[in-house]
């Protein structure tokens, strides 16, 4: 069989390469294949996987079935080490001889990661081959480890590439940033969730809203951010909000651009060298938390989390379209923490698949707090079976003067008779919201950041770079300028009848559904220790006071005034 016996390290081109050797076994190759972008126009892998064959069957060596493929992979930003394909194969060099590259940049963009990988080369006794370059084919052979002649061509060619690569980042930046302000263009990378790319005439691209829904991808984005709105203004929690997406398999925005661009959901997950795959990317509290106060969902240009501005300081836009007006945002923003205070200071954490009707619901009269459901365990001493409220104080390290503990049928009956003999027959009304106006959320995020631009006065060292530092500070004051001069609009609220009533929703919620209607009502029921060991064949009503302090009628606010002030009064005689 055909074999190399060593291969010079000068060779530039196919033509010089040196006669070859007959041995027992022919030398083994490994094609490797590295591509930066992926798109499904790309033709670069097969020109690069047959570069490679034809310049290894020049050179006598089986490549057969051995390839090392990283595509989406940057040279600038790995090394051959960190990569899948390649990495994983240098694991193994006992595996194989050569390493077959299309051209230099597709191995090294930098100098130190040639000078490892010809550093590994030497030591395992590898050839290195670049099927094609500037001056034809280059064979680099570290079987010889006196022959200094490889190495100081790797050295020579490192630089080049690495000097490419920094004037390909310079051009492509300055490209980037001239796009960044140019309002309505978008450069063309992954648009932000709740907007698609579309092309405009003359050339270039502008973002719409993504309002279609698709086999493929699901619900549209402005719907599922429509929706998660709703839900969080009806009370959900983040993390619960998320898990119901999850569950409904309705894929998060980096599986939702996978799936648009027809790639499979899921990839890489970890930081480097610890990176693992995942079949899906999931939903989560803190990821609907950043896309809810993100200026994107006001369709404006961001770099670096950081809104791009214009001469004058204002936002420049990425659309004309928005998934939220500022109001809207701003009100979000809001919601969003409101709802963290009460989380903290209320500790609303709850299980989801709890039953229990009165959860936050019914209080502990002896110290105020929460009274929380309990089941007998199987391994109880007590024979009953029957489950109770008690009094929660233990739980947060408060000792109760008065524990109670009532039978959680006895509770729930008791409390669903009286809401719905004090608001069953009021009728439900929807509140309709027109958000007003108030700059002072954009007026503090604009001043933080002018603030922070001003903590960099007097780095500059050049004039150019002081001018730009002033252009910036002088942009960003005149926006000031112009939010402070805009007046405060106050939101406006309208009342709409339902035709329908309390009982009616009532009756038609499960058990989660008539909780929230409860604590929407902000109804209360107040438990009381028991004054003797009887009262176990019925409710002693005595002991149990209900009222509601939410806006729900004006009749209703005045009924509930009277019975709270009574249960007052009887709590203080008792």
């Amino acid at each position: 069989m055909q074999a190399t016996a060593q291969v010079s390290a000068h060779e530039q081109s196919s033509r010089s390469t040196p006669a070859m050797d007959t041995q027992t076994t022919q030398l083994r190759g490994v094609s490797a294949l590295r591509l930066s972008v992926l798109t499904d126009e790309t033709t670069s892998p097969e020109r690069q996987r047959d570069a490679n064959r034809r310049a290894a069957a020049a050179l006598g060596f089986d490549l057969a079935d051995r390839e090392a493929v990283d595509l989406g992979v940057s040279a600038s930003k790995t090394t051959p080490f960190q990569r899948s394909g390649l990495g994983a194969w240098l694991k193994r060099p006992d595996d194989f001889d050569a390493l077959f590259f299309w051209r230099f940049d597709r191995a090294v963009r930098r100098m130190e990661d040639m000078h490892e990988l010809a550093k590994w080369a030497r030591e395992h006794r590898k050839v290195i081959v670049f099927a094609e370059g500037p001056g034809g084919r280059l064979v680099l052979d570290f079987r010889n480890p006196l022959d200094p002649m490889a190495e100081l061509m790797v050295t020579l060619f490192a630089f080049a590439a690495q000097m490419e690569a920094q004037a390909i980042k310079e051009r492509v930046n300055g490209a980037m940033a001239a796009i960044r302000m140019m309002p309505l263009r978008w450069r063309g990378s992954r648009p932000p969730y709740g907007y698609i790319s579309v092309p405009l005439e003359g050339g270039g691209s502008t973002l719409v809203l993504d309002t279609e829904p698709d086999e493929k991808t699901g619900p549209a984005p402005v719907a599922v951010i429509e929706r998660i709105i709703r839900d969080l203004k009806a009370g959900k929690m983040l993390n619960a909000i998320a898990m119901e997406l999850n569950g409904e398999g309705i894929p998060c925005p980096r599986d939702y651009w996978n799936l648009k661009k027809g790639r499979k959901p899921g990839g890489k997950s970890g930081g480097q060298g610890e990176s693992f795959d995942k079949e899906r990317f999931l939903w989560k509290g803190g990821m609907i938390r950043e896309l809810l106060t993100s200026e994107r969902l006001l369709g404006w240009k961001m770099h670096n989390n950081k809104p791009v501005r214009d001469s004058e300081g204002r936002p420049v836009l990425a659309s004309t379209e928005q998934v939220l007006t500022r109001e809207e945002f701003d009100g979000i923003a809001k919601l969003l923490e409101e709802t963290k205070k009460e989380v903290w200071r209320n500790s609303t954490w709850e299980r989801r698949d709890t039953n229990a009707l009165l959860t936050r619901v019914a209080k502990c009269e002896g110290c105020g707090q929460n009274m929380h459901r309990h089941r007998r365990s199987a391994g109880s001493k007590s024979t009953s079976k029957t489950s109770t409220y008690r009094c929660g104080a233990h739980m947060n390290g408060i000792k109760c003067p008065r524990p109670a503990t009532l039978k959680m049928e006895w509770c729930e009956e008791y409390a669903e008779r009286e809401f719905l003999r004090i608001a069953g027959s009021i009728q439900v009304k929807k509140v309709v919201e027109t958000p007003g106006y108030d700059p002072a959320p954009e007026i503090a995020a604009t001043l933080a950041e002018f603030e922070e631009h001003q903590r960099q006065e007097g780095r500059q060292k050049s004039n150019a770079a002081r001018q730009a530092w002033q252009k910036r500070a002088d942009a960003l004051d005149a926006r000031l300028a112009e939010l402070e001069a805009r007046p405060k609009i106050e939101p406006r609220r309208e009342v709409i009848e339902t035709g329908r009533t309390y009982a009616d929703e009532w009756h038609e919620a499960d058990t989660r559904g008539k909780r929230q209607m409860l604590r929407d009502a902000g109804a209360v029921l107040v438990v009381r220790r028991a004054k003797s060991r009887g009262g176990w064949r019925y409710l002693d009503e005595s002991r149990v006071s209900f009222y509601m302090t939410g806006d729900i009628d004006p009749s209703v606010e005045e009924l509930t005034a009277i019975e709270r002030v009574e249960t007052v009064e009887l709590s203080a005689a008792a």
